[in-house]
């Protein structure tokens, strides 16, 4: 593997990565939002 596909596979797992948690909060808070009784479209 040459140091540029590390590099990519790198880049690619930090969006990856991103994504998840971004999609974790993005419920998370949706979700104690509505627990609250504010209801978030």
């Amino acid at each position: 593997m040459t140091p540029e596909q590390r590099r990519r596979n790198r880049i690619i797992g930090l969006v990856l990565l991103a994504l998840v948690v971004a999609i974790f909060a993005w419920t998370f808070f949706r979700g104690s939002a509505t627990l609250g009784g504010v209801a978030v479209k």
